[in-house]
Protein backbone atom coordinates (compact mmCIF):
# COMPACT_ATOMS: atom_id res chain seq x y z
CA UNK A 1 0.00 0.00 0.00
CA UNK A 2 3.00 2.33 0.45
CA UNK A 3 4.11 1.91 -3.16
CA UNK A 4 3.43 5.17 -5.04
CA UNK A 5 2.69 3.23 -8.24
CA UNK A 6 -0.20 1.31 -6.65
CA UNK A 7 -2.84 4.00 -7.16
CA UNK A 8 -1.91 4.82 -10.77
CA UNK A 9 -2.09 1.10 -11.59
CA UNK A 10 -5.50 0.80 -9.90
CA UNK A 11 -6.75 3.92 -11.68
CA UNK A 12 -5.63 2.56 -15.06
CA UNK A 13 -7.23 -0.83 -14.38
CA UNK A 14 -10.47 0.88 -13.30
CA UNK A 15 -10.58 2.93 -16.51
CA UNK A 16 -9.96 -0.15 -18.64
CA UNK A 17 -12.69 -2.09 -16.83
CA UNK A 18 -15.10 0.80 -17.33
CA UNK A 19 -14.38 0.76 -21.05
CA UNK A 20 -14.92 -3.01 -21.22
CA UNK A 21 -18.27 -2.69 -19.42
CA UNK A 22 -19.44 -0.04 -21.88
CA UNK A 23 -17.81 -1.67 -24.95
CA UNK A 24 -17.37 -5.46 -24.53
CA UNK A 25 -15.06 -5.61 -27.59
CA UNK A 26 -12.67 -3.03 -26.10
CA UNK A 27 -9.82 -5.55 -25.67
CA UNK A 28 -10.33 -7.10 -29.11
CA UNK A 29 -7.33 -7.02 -31.47
CA UNK A 30 -7.25 -7.87 -35.16
CA UNK A 31 -4.45 -8.35 -37.65
CA UNK A 32 -5.21 -6.90 -41.06
CA UNK A 33 -2.70 -6.60 -43.91
CA UNK A 34 0.11 -7.15 -41.42
CA UNK A 35 -1.10 -4.29 -39.20
CA UNK A 36 -2.44 -4.71 -35.68
CA UNK A 37 -5.62 -2.78 -34.90
CA UNK A 38 -7.81 -2.33 -31.82
CA UNK A 39 -8.83 0.12 -29.10
CA UNK A 40 -5.74 -0.65 -27.02
CA UNK A 41 -3.51 -0.03 -30.04
CA UNK A 42 -5.27 3.30 -30.60
CA UNK A 43 -4.61 4.32 -26.99
CA UNK A 44 -0.93 3.48 -27.28
CA UNK A 45 -0.54 5.21 -30.65
CA UNK A 46 -2.42 8.37 -29.67
CA UNK A 47 -0.58 8.46 -26.34
CA UNK A 48 2.89 8.11 -27.92
CA UNK A 49 3.48 11.90 -28.28
CA UNK A 50 2.36 12.49 -24.68
CA UNK A 51 4.66 9.72 -23.43
CA UNK A 52 7.64 11.14 -25.33
CA UNK A 53 7.13 14.65 -23.96
CA UNK A 54 6.45 13.27 -20.47
CA UNK A 55 9.80 11.41 -20.54
CA UNK A 56 11.66 14.64 -21.22
CA UNK A 57 9.53 16.44 -18.64
CA UNK A 58 10.35 13.78 -16.03
CA UNK A 59 14.07 14.50 -16.22
CA UNK A 60 13.49 18.27 -16.22
CA UNK A 61 11.26 18.05 -13.15
CA UNK A 62 13.80 15.76 -11.48
CA UNK A 63 16.28 18.66 -11.62
CA UNK A 64 13.73 20.90 -9.88
CA UNK A 65 12.69 22.55 -13.15
CA UNK A 66 9.73 22.56 -15.52
CA UNK A 67 9.33 23.11 -19.26
CA UNK A 68 6.15 24.82 -20.45
CA UNK A 69 7.48 25.31 -23.98
CA UNK A 70 7.29 21.71 -25.21
CA UNK A 71 3.94 22.21 -26.97
CA UNK A 72 5.30 25.20 -28.90
CA UNK A 73 8.48 23.27 -29.73
CA UNK A 74 6.35 20.42 -31.12
CA UNK A 75 4.49 22.94 -33.30
CA UNK A 76 7.79 24.40 -34.56
CA UNK A 77 9.10 20.93 -35.46
CA UNK A 78 6.01 20.17 -37.53
CA UNK A 79 6.10 23.60 -39.15
CA UNK A 80 9.75 23.35 -40.20
CA UNK A 81 9.38 19.84 -41.58
CA UNK A 82 6.17 20.38 -43.53
CA UNK A 83 7.32 23.73 -44.93
CA UNK A 84 10.57 22.20 -46.17
CA UNK A 85 8.80 19.21 -47.72
CA UNK A 86 6.16 21.44 -49.33
CA UNK A 87 8.99 23.42 -50.94
CA UNK A 88 10.29 20.24 -52.56
CA UNK A 89 12.85 19.28 -49.93
CA UNK A 90 13.88 15.81 -48.84
CA UNK A 91 11.76 14.50 -45.91
CA UNK A 92 14.80 13.18 -44.05
CA UNK A 93 16.61 16.50 -44.39
CA UNK A 94 13.43 18.29 -43.26
CA UNK A 95 13.17 16.17 -40.12
CA UNK A 96 16.86 16.64 -39.41
CA UNK A 97 16.49 20.42 -39.66
CA UNK A 98 13.53 20.31 -37.30
CA UNK A 99 15.42 18.26 -34.72
CA UNK A 100 18.47 20.55 -34.96
CA UNK A 101 16.38 23.71 -34.49
CA UNK A 102 14.53 22.21 -31.52
CA UNK A 103 17.85 21.20 -29.93
CA UNK A 104 18.93 24.84 -30.21
CA UNK A 105 15.68 25.89 -28.52
CA UNK A 106 16.44 23.42 -25.72
CA UNK A 107 19.89 24.99 -25.37
CA UNK A 108 18.19 28.38 -25.09
CA UNK A 109 15.95 27.16 -22.25
CA UNK A 110 18.93 25.60 -20.50
CA UNK A 111 20.92 28.81 -20.88
CA UNK A 112 18.17 30.92 -19.30
CA UNK A 113 17.77 28.51 -16.38
CA UNK A 114 21.33 27.37 -15.64
CA UNK A 115 23.41 30.40 -16.67
CA UNK A 116 21.16 33.40 -16.13
CA UNK A 117 19.40 31.80 -13.15
CA UNK A 118 15.87 32.63 -14.35
CA UNK A 119 13.09 30.60 -12.74
CA UNK A 120 12.29 27.63 -15.05
CA UNK A 121 8.58 28.43 -15.22
CA UNK A 122 9.36 31.98 -16.41
CA UNK A 123 12.22 30.98 -18.71
CA UNK A 124 10.16 28.37 -20.55
CA UNK A 125 7.03 30.52 -20.53
CA UNK A 126 8.92 32.89 -22.83
CA UNK A 127 9.38 30.19 -25.47
CA UNK A 128 5.87 28.84 -24.85
CA UNK A 129 4.51 32.22 -25.93
CA UNK A 130 7.05 33.10 -28.61
CA UNK A 131 7.25 29.56 -30.02
CA UNK A 132 3.75 29.70 -31.45
CA UNK A 133 4.67 32.95 -33.14
CA UNK A 134 7.82 31.37 -34.59
CA UNK A 135 5.76 28.46 -35.94
CA UNK A 136 3.27 30.93 -37.44
CA UNK A 137 6.11 32.83 -39.13
CA UNK A 138 7.50 29.62 -40.60
CA UNK A 139 4.13 28.58 -42.02
CA UNK A 140 3.13 32.18 -42.85
CA UNK A 141 -0.04 31.71 -40.85
CA UNK A 142 -1.29 28.88 -43.07
CA UNK A 143 -1.94 25.19 -42.51
CA UNK A 144 0.79 23.57 -44.61
CA UNK A 145 -0.23 20.22 -46.09
CA UNK A 146 2.21 17.72 -47.58
CA UNK A 147 2.07 14.48 -49.52
CA UNK A 148 5.10 12.47 -48.47
CA UNK A 149 4.82 8.70 -47.90
CA UNK A 150 8.15 8.73 -46.05
CA UNK A 151 7.07 11.44 -43.62
CA UNK A 152 3.65 9.83 -43.23
CA UNK A 153 5.33 6.74 -41.76
CA UNK A 154 6.47 8.58 -38.62
CA UNK A 155 2.99 9.14 -37.25
CA UNK A 156 0.78 6.75 -39.23
CA UNK A 157 3.11 3.98 -40.42
CA UNK A 158 3.07 0.36 -39.25
CA UNK A 159 5.60 -2.36 -38.55
CA UNK A 160 2.88 -4.70 -37.27
CA UNK A 161 2.52 -2.15 -34.45
CA UNK A 162 2.26 1.58 -35.26
CA UNK A 163 5.72 3.08 -35.71
CA UNK A 164 4.83 5.87 -33.26
CA UNK A 165 4.47 3.27 -30.49
CA UNK A 166 7.80 1.66 -31.38
CA UNK A 167 9.58 5.03 -31.35
CA UNK A 168 8.18 6.02 -27.96
CA UNK A 169 9.00 2.64 -26.40
CA UNK A 170 12.51 2.77 -27.87
CA UNK A 171 13.09 6.21 -26.32
CA UNK A 172 11.70 4.95 -23.00
CA UNK A 173 14.07 1.98 -23.06
CA UNK A 174 17.02 4.18 -23.99
CA UNK A 175 16.30 6.68 -21.20
CA UNK A 176 15.88 3.85 -18.68
CA UNK A 177 19.17 2.27 -19.80
CA UNK A 178 21.16 5.52 -19.68
CA UNK A 179 19.76 6.90 -16.44
CA UNK A 180 19.44 3.66 -14.45
CA UNK A 181 22.51 1.76 -15.66
CA UNK A 182 24.92 4.69 -15.46
CA UNK A 183 25.62 7.43 -12.93
CA UNK A 184 23.60 9.98 -14.93
CA UNK A 185 20.35 9.20 -13.12
CA UNK A 186 21.99 9.70 -9.73
CA UNK A 187 23.54 12.98 -10.88
CA UNK A 188 20.15 14.25 -12.09
CA UNK A 189 18.56 13.37 -8.77
CA UNK A 190 21.38 15.00 -6.80
CA UNK A 191 20.96 18.24 -8.74
CA UNK A 192 17.23 18.15 -8.03
CA UNK A 193 17.64 17.44 -4.33
CA UNK A 194 20.25 20.15 -3.68
CA UNK A 195 21.93 21.96 -6.60
CA UNK A 196 24.39 23.80 -4.33
CA UNK A 197 25.52 20.68 -2.49
CA UNK A 198 25.86 18.72 -5.72
CA UNK A 199 27.98 21.50 -7.22
CA UNK A 200 30.24 21.53 -4.15
CA UNK A 201 30.54 17.75 -4.47
CA UNK A 202 31.94 18.16 -7.97
CA UNK A 203 28.78 17.57 -10.00
CA UNK A 204 28.52 19.84 -13.02
CA UNK A 205 24.98 20.96 -12.25
CA UNK A 206 24.90 23.48 -15.08
CA UNK A 207 25.79 20.82 -17.66
CA UNK A 208 23.18 18.43 -16.25
CA UNK A 209 20.45 21.09 -16.44
CA UNK A 210 21.46 22.04 -19.97
CA UNK A 211 21.35 18.37 -20.99
CA UNK A 212 17.85 17.66 -19.66
CA UNK A 213 16.37 20.74 -21.34
CA UNK A 214 17.91 19.78 -24.68
CA UNK A 215 16.59 16.24 -24.27
CA UNK A 216 13.10 17.55 -23.42
CA UNK A 217 13.16 19.73 -26.55
CA UNK A 218 14.23 16.78 -28.73
CA UNK A 219 11.43 14.63 -27.28
CA UNK A 220 8.98 17.44 -28.03
CA UNK A 221 10.37 17.67 -31.58
CA UNK A 222 9.83 13.96 -32.25
CA UNK A 223 6.33 14.24 -30.76
CA UNK A 224 5.66 17.19 -33.06
CA UNK A 225 6.78 15.12 -36.06
CA UNK A 226 4.36 12.38 -35.02
CA UNK A 227 1.46 14.81 -34.62
CA UNK A 228 1.99 16.57 -37.95
CA UNK A 229 2.83 13.46 -39.98
CA UNK A 230 -0.29 11.71 -38.69
CA UNK A 231 -2.42 14.31 -40.51
CA UNK A 232 0.20 15.21 -43.17
CA UNK A 233 -0.06 18.86 -42.20
CA UNK A 234 1.42 21.50 -39.93
CA UNK A 235 -1.02 23.59 -37.91
CA UNK A 236 0.98 26.15 -35.91
CA UNK A 237 -2.05 27.14 -33.82
CA UNK A 238 -3.27 23.73 -32.70
CA UNK A 239 -0.38 21.28 -33.01
CA UNK A 240 0.71 20.24 -29.53
CA UNK A 241 -1.72 22.68 -27.90
CA UNK A 242 -1.78 22.09 -24.10
CA UNK A 243 0.18 18.85 -24.47
CA UNK A 244 2.62 20.24 -21.90
CA UNK A 245 -0.16 20.08 -19.31
CA UNK A 246 -0.91 16.45 -20.11
CA UNK A 247 2.81 15.67 -19.84
CA UNK A 248 3.11 17.38 -16.44
CA UNK A 249 0.01 15.55 -15.20
CA UNK A 250 1.45 12.24 -16.42
CA UNK A 251 4.68 12.88 -14.52
CA UNK A 252 2.86 13.89 -11.33
CA UNK A 253 0.42 10.98 -11.49
CA UNK A 254 3.43 8.69 -11.91
CA UNK A 255 4.75 9.75 -8.52
CA UNK A 256 7.56 12.15 -9.50
CA UNK A 257 7.65 15.12 -7.14
CA UNK A 258 7.55 18.64 -8.58
CA UNK A 259 10.06 19.54 -5.87
CA UNK A 260 12.76 17.60 -7.74
CA UNK A 261 14.90 14.64 -6.78
CA UNK A 262 13.74 11.06 -7.23
CA UNK A 263 11.74 10.24 -10.32
CA UNK A 264 10.00 7.21 -11.80
CA UNK A 265 10.04 6.37 -15.51
CA UNK A 266 7.61 3.51 -14.93
CA UNK A 267 5.30 5.95 -13.17
CA UNK A 268 5.55 8.34 -16.12
CA UNK A 269 4.55 5.53 -18.50
CA UNK A 270 1.55 4.73 -16.30
CA UNK A 271 0.63 8.41 -16.09
CA UNK A 272 0.72 8.83 -19.87
CA UNK A 273 -1.45 5.74 -20.32
CA UNK A 274 -3.93 7.06 -17.76
CA UNK A 275 -4.17 10.44 -19.50
CA UNK A 276 -4.78 8.87 -22.92
CA UNK A 277 -7.17 6.23 -21.57
CA UNK A 278 -9.11 9.03 -19.87
CA UNK A 279 -9.53 10.75 -23.22
CA UNK A 280 -10.77 7.51 -24.78
CA UNK A 281 -13.10 6.80 -21.86
CA UNK A 282 -14.74 10.21 -22.21
CA UNK A 283 -15.91 9.34 -25.71
CA UNK A 284 -16.70 5.72 -24.85
CA UNK A 285 -19.14 6.52 -22.04
CA UNK A 286 -20.66 9.46 -23.90
CA UNK A 287 -19.55 12.38 -21.73
CA UNK A 288 -20.34 15.72 -23.37
CA UNK A 289 -17.30 17.45 -24.90
CA UNK A 290 -17.85 20.62 -22.87
CA UNK A 291 -17.29 18.79 -19.58
CA UNK A 292 -14.45 16.55 -20.79
CA UNK A 293 -11.75 18.60 -19.06
CA UNK A 294 -13.74 18.63 -15.82
CA UNK A 295 -14.00 14.84 -15.88
CA UNK A 296 -10.26 14.56 -16.53
CA UNK A 297 -9.50 16.99 -13.69
CA UNK A 298 -11.66 15.03 -11.22
CA UNK A 299 -9.90 11.74 -12.02
CA UNK A 300 -6.42 13.31 -11.83
CA UNK A 301 -7.19 14.99 -8.48
CA UNK A 302 -8.54 11.70 -7.11
CA UNK A 303 -5.38 9.80 -8.10
CA UNK A 304 -3.10 12.49 -6.66
CA UNK A 305 -5.03 12.58 -3.38
CA UNK A 306 -4.82 8.80 -3.07
CA UNK A 307 -1.06 9.01 -3.63
CA UNK A 308 -0.60 11.72 -0.99
CA UNK A 309 0.52 10.84 2.56
CA UNK A 310 -2.35 10.37 5.01
CA UNK A 311 -3.15 13.59 6.89
CA UNK A 312 -5.29 14.04 10.03
CA UNK A 313 -6.23 17.25 11.78
CA UNK A 314 -5.31 17.26 15.47
CA UNK A 315 -5.97 20.25 17.75
CA UNK A 316 -6.33 22.63 14.81
CA UNK A 317 -2.92 21.68 13.40
CA UNK A 318 -2.31 19.47 10.38
CA UNK A 319 -0.13 16.56 11.44
CA UNK A 320 1.38 13.65 9.58
CA UNK A 321 0.50 10.04 10.14
CA UNK A 322 3.04 9.71 12.94
CA UNK A 323 1.97 12.96 14.61
CA UNK A 324 4.84 14.99 13.16
CA UNK A 325 3.76 18.51 12.08
CA UNK A 326 3.29 18.34 8.29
Amino acid sequence: MKNRLLWPVLALVALLILNVVVTPTFFSLRLQDGHLYGSLIDILRNGAPTLLIALGMTLVIATRGIDLSVGAVAAIAGAVTCTHIAAGGNPWVAMGLALALCAVLGLWNGFLVSVLGIQPIIATLVLMTAGRGIAMLITEGQIVTVDSPVYRQVGAGFLVLPIAILISLAVLGLVALVTRRTALGLLIESVGVNPSASRLAGVRARTIIWTVYVFAALCAAVAGLMISSNVSAADANNAGLWIEMDAILAVVIGGTSLAGGRYSLTGTLLGALIIQTLTTTVYTIGIKPEITLVFKAVVVIAVCLMQAPVRVRVGGRVRGKQGVPA
